[in-house]
This record gives structure tokens, sequence and C-alpha cells, in this order.
């Protein structure tokens, strides 16, 4: 059983937990992820290691409410236990110096900057981040990601925090202010990630991005995570998730995601009626 210490709302649908899983904080790299299962009749999700504290012996990770699982997982509160957590998972980021590196998330694709984040810092990089959310009150780990950047650029479809607009616009201003960006790194919804990478291949600039929010069964027996990268069929729970962006086919990706959409309607109606069933006969 691993332990919840911590449980922090960012918003009605976003939440981070920090959970005591010493093996997997001592072995966490940046990208890598763990599956999870609540108790012994739930179902197994990924969710990326969005910080490790090795000598805490605890690792945290964001996730959005969107489904069962995630909802269930989401009443679990602080001294509550999940029944099993497995990780750490995937190919860990590759790091290296690349000279100045631009950071785009978006949504709760921000959960998975602090790590990679961190690990370039710590090889010499200067780090621009660029976080982008729908509205101010939807954006999540701007303070933990602004303190290990050289420079935090904020943007918000409404325009209600930060510039107004889309994250691809201020990247698009950063090249044109002639800012060397040597490598993009983008994680959050595959259509940001797209634009990001077609922006990015109009100027040369190399760019990698995470494909986490594709992925089911964390193991590759699944299949459901096949992704199309430089013509080659990849799984991007043992392959990624982290792959160049101008390899990815990001219209195969985008409906691919889309598969699932009627099977998780169908379990999510069948959590509520029996869930609100159990809360009444408990009542």
């Amino acid at each position: 059983m691993f332990r919840i210490l911590k449980k922090e709302v960012f918003s009605a649908t976003v939440k981070r937990f920090t959970i005591q899983a010493p093996e997997i904080a001592k072995k966490a790299g940046p990208d890598q992820f763990i599956v999870l299962r609540i108790d012994e009749k739930g179902e197994r999700i990924p969710l990326t290691i969005s910080d490790a504290d090795p000598e805490k012996g605890t690792i945290a990770t964001v996730f959005q409410e969107v489904g069962k699982t995630t909802i269930q997982l989401g009443n679990l509160k602080e001294g509550d236990s999940i029944q099993d957590v497995v990780g750490p998972l995937g190919t860990p980021a590759h790091i290296e110096n690349y000279g100045t590196v631009v950071c785009v998330g978006g949504g709760v694709g921000i959960a998975v900057l602090p790590p990679v984040v961190k690990a370039l810092k710590n090889k010499g990089n200067k780090i621009i981040t660029i976080l982008g959310a729908r509205t101010k009150e939807l954006l999540i780990l701007e303070e933990d990601l602004k303190k290990i950047s050289n420079e935090l650029l904020i943007v918000t479809d409404d325009g209600s925090y930060g510039t107004k607009g889309l994250v691809t616009n201020e990247l698009e201003r950063l090249i044109k202010e002639s800012v060397k960006v040597d490598l993009a790194i983008a994680i959050g919804p595959p259509v940001m990630m797209r634009a990001v990478s077609n922006l990015t291949k109009n100027y040369s600039i190399g760019t990698l991005v995470s494909l986490n929010s594709i992925m089911v069964d964390g193991t590759g027996m699944c299949g459901a995570c096949r992704v199309t990268v430089g013509g080659k069929t990849r799984f991007a729970c043992v392959d990624g998730p982290e792959f160049n962006a101008h390899d990815v086919d990001f219209d195969e990706l985008i409906k691919r995601l889309a598969m699932y959409k009627e099977d998780e309607k169908l379990a999510m109606e069948y959590y509520k009626t029996h869930h609100q069933e159990h809360h009444h006969s408990c009542c």
C-alpha cells in the first residue's frame, strides 16, 4: 500500500498527490511515469511523476479528473492509501547541454515539466518556460517552474492572466526577437504539441514532445499507445514518452485518442450510478 502524504487541489478537477514511494523516488528520472491501481478491483492507469524526493522517499503526481478512475482517485484524502503503484516506467528524457532550451507546457501537461526543467538546468542550459492555460484558474505549477527557469512566460486563451493568445504566439515572438533557441520541448494537449512542432519545423529548431496522454497500460502490452514516428510504429509507454516532434504523425495520434471515448463514457455512467446507490445505502 502507498500512502498519500499530501493532497493539493489546484482547481475543481486538477489535483496533486505526494505519495510515499521510496523505491520509486530513488530511481525516477525526468519524463518517467507510474502506473497505479486504487484498489483490488480498480483499473491500472498511468500518471506522470511531476517530482521525486529520494531523501524523503516521496513522489508527486498531478492528475485531472476526466474519467471514472481519476474521479475516484480525486476523492481520496491525505492519509488514505493506494493499493498498487509501479514505476518508474518509460524511458527518461535525454538530458545534455544544448544551450538555450524553450520548454512549452499546456494544461495538465505542465506537470511533466518540473523534473525535465530541473535536469536541463543542472546541465547548464538556459531555460525559457512558456506556460499556457485556458484561464488563470486552470494554470498550474507557476511558482514551481518560476524557481527553476531563467525566464517564465504565461499565456491564457482568455487573457485573464499573462498574455492573451497561444503558446505558439510567444514562442514565435521569441524566435523573431532573435533569441537563439537551440531546442524546444512541448508537453500538453496533442493539438498544442502539433502546433509547436509545425512552427519550429519552419525555423529548423529541434523539438521534442512527450506523448503521455495516449498511454493506457504503461508496459507496451495493450498496444493502445501505438504512434507512428518517422514512418515506424512506436509504443509511447516503452519507446517514449519522449519523441522527436517533427517525426510524429499527430493526425493519427489525435484520432487514436478518440477511440475509447464511448467506453469511457459507459464506465463513467456505471460508476456514477453505483457510487450514488452505495452512498444512499450507507446514509
